[in-house]
């Protein structure tokens, strides 16, 4: 999992605020923890890690480059003297780590901070003035592989034309100059803001990340904070109030309320309700939270099971100096259901029959480890929910399974194979290499079949990891139908160690490490690292061959070892052609796979496009343009008669505003939207499992291929049910 520190991001992210100087951030230091876990963090990379590498000068200099492009990427507030001024430390952060003596990072840390007000204050200044929009000029948003500014004055021409490029967004989205500039100054006040919210748990973790990630992309340091989100994540459940909390206006606001959990239980709370105090059982006063980090938020409101906590609460559509209701609520165990295994049926019509094609969508490989461990029969499991699903599709009737795998970035290895032997029964599932070349199979030699009926799975770019793990098994034995865009390409296994147990420390103080500690590859030799899985039928994608692993800075390298002793349970080689073939003429028919094409071709010719003009009438122009071909496309949806249908590329214009400035209400209608949008990949997803069933049932010899191995399945299939 890799951490992005949200509150560095998000200061980046916009531009600028004009502030006395009394009103810079205070200076952050290492702590003792901190320095302390450093060291051990070393100690483990340059030991244990699958791909060790010495702590010396010549990793203190990929350390120093990333966490530079970690603070400044876009190279839009260092100049070049800034660099230089740090030049000797570029080969003494392997020492600073051994020495224990964290200064130098946090140095930097500080000068970026320096450099981040310092570009704010001035791009605030910079709305005083007016634009001037005939000119030709443009501006550069892509600048990660250009030089750094030599002067003060090179990067402030760039703010300039940073800061005239939002006015001009906001411009042509309708809104006039007085309007704009309330806009542009609340947002670059919002950004200085949670710029002065900045821990040195923040500066650490993203100066250790820099480390781990220069070893390789998947070894991370997880700091206390992240290693809480970490398990909460995996177990999908945490104790709490069950609300899901946003930050606006300095504001925490209730998003969501989980069904189920105490605040939704208790009827007092709504979404968009405003919490601005919080106060355990035991005390007198409630703790004012406006102004407060989310993070720091939500961590006051978790607590003990059974505890009590007071809330502070503003309604939701009550003036900021209205009475506030106190609401009391007991904490309780909140599943994340939102982020579990969900089921549906698609109904695909097959000649004068239909198909009912059942399908679970699987965001993540969870498992409640802990609880596991401890014995707890209802653990939760990826596994177990997806068998509870196969179970209830069966009464159902379903004539195909589709496990939708797209963007679900991996979790646990366990879950990926005991989930793979819930549709091959008994054998191996993948092989795993740890770095003294020790070979391990993992798989389940007693498992059971849950479906032993036609499968497919869905997977796009986001899909990684046990996600790959699962397809490819799916592939290798000839078991299920792959569709969609290739895979990630993480063909890599981490574990996570707990600093804090090695330090034996009953408080979390030092955090975790999450290290990569072996390779997995295939039961058929290969490994889907850096190429991950192929779909068998591919579907147009949006994304170049760039993103995933391949994108990465320094993945390992793709490898081949002896394959596993497996029997392929079907071979789909004969049936592809024609299920490609069908495919093909069915998309070339569809309004959405057709504009989905044009948002394709359009968008490989804006690849390398790094600037955009600040010429109004240009701007106007390419706006005006793009209108009209939404016009046309909704001109021609209702003419068809799938008049409800939408494109899965989002085609609204653009409003200048960021995702925070617009109202929550707007914010949940537009989710609402896109869930309701139709989802033409897995659609086509069940049309192409349709066309599979429909060819094999209509041949003999295409059924003996296809379900060669399917025989060994129904016998496991039917013990079960006896």
């Amino acid at each position: 999992m890799k951490k992005t520190l949200l509150w560095i991001t998000l200061a980046i992210s916009t531009a600028a605020f004009a502030a006395p100087e009394s009103s810079a951030p205070p200076a952050l230091e290492p702590t003792q923890p901190q320095v302390m876990a450093a060291g051990m963090a070393a100690d483990l990379l340059t030991r244990f890690h699958y791909t060790p590498k010495a702590l010396d000068d010549g990793m203190s200099q990929k350390i120093f480059d990333r966490y530079l492009k970690s603070l400044d990427g876009e190279k839009v507030l260092f100049i070049q003297a800034d660099i230089d001024r740090f030049v000797d430390a570029r080969d003494k952060l392997d020492d600073a780590i051994k020495a224990r003596n964290l200064t130098t990072p946090f140095a930097i840390f500080q000068l970026y901070q320096q450099r981040l007000r310092e570009r704010l204050v001035y791009a605030r200044a910079v709305l005083g003035q007016s634009f001037d929009f005939t000119v030709q000029e443009s501006y550069t948003y892509q600048r990660d592989q250009a030089s750094w500014a030599q002067s003060e004055a090179e990067i402030q021409d760039l703010w300039r034309r940073r800061v005239k490029n939002d006015w001009l967004r906001l411009k042509l989205a309708g809104k006039d100059d007085k309007a704009i500039r309330a806009t542009l100054e609340k947002r670059y006040d919002y950004a200085l803001a949670n710029l002065k919210k900045l821990k040195g748990e923040d500066v650490f973790q993203l100066f250790m990340n820099a480390y781990a990630t220069s070893i390789e992309p998947h070894t991370n340091y997880l700091g206390p904070k992240a290693t809480e989100d970490f398990d909460i994540s995996m177990r999908l459940s945490l104790v709490g109030i069950g609300a899901v909390l946003q930050e606006r206006d300095d504001m925490t606001v209730i998003r969501e309320l989980v069904p189920g959990g105490p605040a939704a239980q208790s009827g007092s709370l709504k979404v968009g309700d405003r919490i601005v105090g919080v106060a355990q059982a035991q005390d007198a006063a409630p703790t004012d939270i406006l102004g407060w980090r989310l993070d720091d938020v939500v961590r006051i409101i978790r607590g003990a099971e059974d505890s009590v906590v007071k809330l502070n609460v503003l309604p939701a559509d009550a003036s900021p100096d209205a009475p506030q209701r106190v609401v009391t609520l007991v904490r309780r165990k909140v599943s994340l259901e939102q982020q579990a295994a969900k089921k549906s049926i698609l109904e695909v019509k097959d000649g004068e029959r239909v198909q009912r094609i059942g399908v679970i969508a699987l965001p993540t490989f969870y498992q409640d480890f802990e609880a596991r461990a401890k014995g707890d029969k209802s653990f939760k499991s990826a596994t177990r929910d997806v068998a509870r699903l196969l179970e209830e599709l069966k009464k159902e009737r379903v004539d195909s399974v589709l496990i939708d795998l797209r963007d679900n970035g991996g979790g646990s290895l366990n879950e990926a194979v005991e989930l793979s032997n819930l549709f091959i029964g008994s054998g191996p599932v993948v092989q795993q290499r740890d770095a003294r070349g020790a070979l391990r199979v993992e798989g389940n030699n007693k498992a059971s079949v849950a479906w032993d009926g036609q499968l497919g799975v869905l997977i796009n770019r986001g899909s990684a990891s046990a996600s790959e793990i699962f397809a490819a098994a799916m592939q290798d034995y000839g078991r299920a139908l792959i569709i969609g865009e290739p895979s990630f390409g993480k063909g890599t296994v981490q574990t996570v160690v707990n600093l804090d147990a090695m330090a034996r420390s009953d408080k979390p103080r030092l955090g975790e490490v999450k290290m990569t500690v072996a390779q997995f590859y295939r039961v058929n030799g290969g490994t889907t690292q850096l190429r991950g899985v192929t779909p068998d039928i591919l579907l147009p994608t949006l994304r170049n061959a760039k993103s995933g692993e391949a994108g990465l800075d320094n993945p390992l390298p793709w490898g081949q070892i002896k394959a596993a002793q497996y029997q392929p349970l079907g071979d789909l080689t004969d049936i592809l052609p024609m299920l490609q073939l069908r495919h093909e003429q069915r998309i070339a028919k569809d309004l959405d796979f057709r504009f989905l094409k044009e948002d394709i071709a359009e968008l490989r010719q804006l690849e390398g496009k790094k600037a955009t003009s600040l010429n109004e009438t240009q701007r106007r122009r390419e706006r005006d343009a793009r209108e009209a071909k939404q016009r046309e496309r909704e001109a021609l949806r209702q003419g068809a008669t799938s008049a409800s249908a939408k494109s899965p590329r989002a085609s609204e214009q653009d409003d200048g505003l960021q995702a925070n400035e617009r109202t929550l209400s707007a914010e949940l209608a537009a989710e609402k939207a896109n869930k309701a949008a139709k989802d033409v990949f897995q659609l086509e997803a069940a049309n192409i499992l349709a066309d599979q069933l429909s060819l094999v049932q209509s041949s003999t010899r295409l059924a003996q291929q296809v379900l060669s191995g399917f025989s060994r399945l129904k016998g496991e299939s039917a013990a079960v049910a006896r």
